[in-house]
């Protein structure tokens, strides 16, 4: 099979020899445009310029021409940029749309959105579901993580940017090249002022996840300000086939647009004016105009991914614009830092804003990364800066086009204290570490070990390297080995696929069990039977799905031991092989004790995220969760561990909205009215396939997509009862409950529990834990004295406290100060007290 960059290198071919087929040149010719091979590189390009014999490129064009003498005759700022490029698009018959989170929720194959038309991918680029508008323009954030080492030097690289977005999702006789193509071009005639003379375009061809198409990048003056790619083709077993629903992926650099007609010497100077003013006066540090207006132009040449010797490039920069080589470094490098700690604040405030936590796992492991770098930057140049304070000036800076930034500073402020809390901590152990692997050679595999499983910057390495008169020579690329390295892990841990039932030409199984919870008997036809297991027509019976355990019960006096999902199928296996003839009526029953129990704790976990995202913030989503009889977890995104409070706190709020007895509304809803409704934090328990979508809403409380079995009202949930919560991962909190009958039977089993306690320390149950505390206490002390071999006064080992406790809260509580679990209490309390008596009889 041909790989994505191979069928791009075909099609680009094919398309070069006949572009009048692939690209709008009747629009170009009509504007005077000629078609012309640039003498550098051999890349077809168009212009108006008789003379003009290289493309746009900045490696063939000679670097960055428009830095302080932009041709462009429009001068928008940041925010002009998307409400000029809105406003004509509008006009042009497009549909301007908000952005969407960068936390991808709505997508199972990537954690984060990082392209504007990673919005209406899989189901909206299929055709399976219609866009939000169409076309549209979207200014989308996104994040990166491949150049982190460039921002800052480059002048133009970002891990968190804005890309603008122009869409089309049309079907063959709908497509209009020549239009969506006239649109971009007059974009860069009248939103930025551009004569053609200074716009030149190249063809190109992009191919990716089996689609291909032709591409046209435009240029000006050294600046590739976006590209229009226009999927037309999948690529068969029988070769290249039009598709039958063509788009439009256009997407353009904001960041870069507002550069270009600014002209300033760099792009993070327009992208966050007030910010970078507001650091400069923090820092006192002095741009150097004169030096910036030299070096800007050659500056890209210094992107770490395209050169092999770094310090090579540095001297050849630095000979162009004839300054020392170690000069411009003085110049640059702590410049570079300081737009560093800007951009990475700004990525980490969308990031955090829109649910995405710092972690050492997946997606959250990079924004670490550069949380992390940012902070470091700070330490090494001595800066009085804080992030939480760098957040909130992005974000009054972005309040007219992202207002959203602005309402959850509070929560994005508490995750960059506690991220600096570890930072610090990982610091001072960091020290330790190093002193004492100095004497050994630390090399590159080395940094980047120390990095990933300690946290280790090199930048610390070097400098405690320096103090011990050793040098220790940083990669250049290091965050992007950094990213890479990690990424090669998560794919490593990337699981099998599950074996298949033979189900081919098998229908869909009518669920039955969506409407009403309570629904139990139903009747069915069989379609068919492979060994143990049996397909229905239609079955009531739940399928383990969504963290929720399948529903028992009997089919035509067969148990039902387990039931489960195979695309659209429901396959239930019984307990013996039962030879049912296909086409039979089938009697079926499912236990309607266990149904009860795990819909009040499926509802119940709707009930506890809601609790928990008011009680801990607006940052909470679901993470995972599972529903059985026993007992129910939802595991939650969250910066630290949930405390007692936290978590009682927590039971509280979920049983406030037990007693309201509100209505739990189930209905079927097209996923774009869903999205429009509700937005995409519908989206917590992962991605949900399909046209249209099962929402479960609590009025007022919660809103989800979900598909499992759900009461019709909170009231019917009884008492829910947190029992604990855990740390299960970084970033990701687990609670730990139960609902209904279960709940009442945990609250007995406690009650049993704590009464045996308090009959062992002859105390009133609400007396147990400041006795058992005594115990412990005591139980320390002598054993202290009995290994130094001292006499103790048995007088100090009283055990006379009778302070009071809520029983409610008793046996949680001395499980905590034994540092034992719950069902351990009686049993942890009877050997200290057995072994306190032997302590005794041998020091006294």
């Amino acid at each position: 099979m041909r790989t994505d960059k191979q069928i791009k290198k075909e099609f680009k071919l094919k398309a070069s020899k006949d572009p009048d087929k692939y690209y709008a040149t009747e629009v170009l010719k009509a504007e005077g445009f000629m078609r012309k091979r640039c003498s550098k590189c051999n890349t077809a390009f168009w212009t108006v310029n008789q003379d003009q014999d290289v493309c746009g490129d900045p490696a063939c064009s000679g670097g960055f021409s428009f830095i302080g003498n932009t041709p462009a005759a429009k001068e928008l700022d940041y925010i002009q940029v998307w409400k000029r490029f809105a406003e004509l698009f509008k006009k042009w018959g497009y549909t301007p749309i908000q952005r969407y989170p960068v936390a991808a929720r709505w997508r199972d194959d990537t954690e984060i959105v990082q392209a504007s038309i990673y919005d209406f991918q899989p189901y909206v680029v299929s055709g399976e579901v219609d866009p939000p508008a169409n076309p549209l323009v979207v200014p989308q954030f996104c994040l990166r993580f491949n150049d982190i080492d460039n921002v800052g030097i480059t002048g133009a690289h970002y891990t968190g940017f804005v890309m603008i977005g122009q869409h089309a999702f049309m079907p063959p006789e709908r497509w209009d090249q020549k239009k969506f193509f006239t649109d971009i071009h007059n974009w860069l005639k009248h939103g930025l002022g551009l004569p053609n003379e200074e716009i030149t375009f190249h063809e190109d061809a992009w191919a990716g996840g089996g689609n291909f198409g032709p591409c046209m990048e435009y240029f000006s003056r050294g600046l590739e300000l976006g590209n229009q790619v226009y999927m037309m083709y999948e690529q068969t077993p029988s070769g290249p086939k039009e598709l039958k629903l063509k788009v439009l992926d256009m997407g353009m650099g904001h960041e870069r647009n507002a550069w270009f007609t600014k002209g300033t010497s760099t792009s993070y100077e327009t992208t966050f004016p007030t910010v970078a003013k507001k650091l400069y006066s923090a820092t006192g540090i002095k741009v150097d105009q004169d030096v910036m207006r030299k070096f800007l132009p050659y500056s890209s040449f210094l992107n770490v991914d395209e050169v092999d010797d770094i310090n090579k490039v540095w001297q050849e920069v630095a000979a162009k614009i004839s300054i020392d080589t170690d000069v411009l470094k003085e110049k640059v490098l702590p410049l570079a830092a300081l737009y560093s700690v800007a951009e990475h604040t700004r990525a980490l405030l969308v990031a955090f804003n829109d649910g995405l936590l710092p972690s050492n796992v997946g997606g959250g492991y990079n924004l670490r990364v550069i949380l992390r770098r940012a902070l470091s930057f700070i330490d090494k140049y001595g800066w009085n800066l804080q992030l939480p304070d760098i957040a909130a000036w992005h974000a009054d800076y972005l309040k007219p086009i992202f207002p959203e930034l602005s309402e959850n500073l509070s929560i994005v402020d508490e995750i960059l204290d506690v991220e600096k809390q570890k930072y610090e901590s990982t610091r001072q152990k960091s020290r330790q570490v190093i002193s004492k692997m100095l004497a050994a050679k630390i090399d590159e595999k080395k940094l980047l070990e120390l990095y990933d499983s300690q946290g280790i910057s090199p930048e610390v390495i070097a400098e405690e390297a320096k103090v011990a008169g050793k040098d220790i020579k940083v990669p250049e690329d290091f965050y992007a080995r950094v990213a890479e390295l990690h990424e090669k892990k998560e794919q490593a841990h990337a699981t099998a696929k599950e074996e298949k039932l033979p189900l081919d030409g098998v229908p869909p199984t009518k669920a039955l069990y969506f409407d009403d919870y309570s629904r139990t008997d139903f009747r069915a036809k069989v379609v068919k039977v492979t060994g143990k297991n049996i397909i229905l027509d239609q079955t009531c019976f739940y399928p383990t799905s969504g963290g929720q355990l399948h529903d028992l019960g009997i089919i035509q006096n067969e148990k039902v031991v387990d039931v489960f999902k195979q695309g659209n199928v429901i396959v239930h296996s019984l307990a013996g092989e039962h030879q049912f003839p296909e086409g039979e009526e089938v009697e079926c029953h499912v236990d309607p004790q266990r149904r009860k129990q795990l819909a009040q704790h499926h509802t119940a976990t709707h009930i506890v995220n809601a609790a928990a995202r008011k009680v801990l913030g607006p940052h909470v989503n679901q993470a995972g969760a599972k529903k059985t009889e026993e007992k129910a977890h939802l595991d939650i995104t969250h910066f630290r561990s949930v405390s007692d409070e936290e978590l009682k706190q927590i039971e509280k709020e979920a049983n406030v909205i037990v007693e309201s007895d509100a209505p739990v509304k189930c209905s079927f809803m097209s996923r774009n009215d869903a999205e429009k409704k509700y937005g995409m934090s519908i989206y917590q328990g992962g991605a949900v396939p399909g046209k249209e979508i099962r929402i479960v809403e609590i009025p007022g409380t919660d809103v989800e997509a979900c598909a499992g079995t759900h009461l019709k009202h909170t009231g019917e949930v009884g008492t829910i009862r947190m029992l604990k919560s855990s740390k299960i991962q970084d970033g990701i909190v687990r609670l730990v409950y139960t609902a209904g009958k279960a709940a009442e039977q945990t609250s007995a089993e406690a009650g049993g529990l704590l009464e045996e306690a308090a009959e062992l320390l002859g105390v009133k149950p609400s007396q147990v834990p400041a006795r058992a505390k005594q115990l412990f206490s005591a139980w320390k002390k002598a054993r202290k004295a009995v290994k130094k071999g001292k006499e103790l006064d048995p007088g100090s080992l009283k055990l006379d406290s009778k302070e009071e406790t809520e029983p409610a809260e008793a046996l949680e509580l001395t499980a905590k100060l034994l540092n034992t679990q719950a069902e351990h209490v009686p049993r942890t309390i009877s050997r200290f007290m057995k072994e306190l008596e032997e302590f005794k009889e041998k020091i006294s």
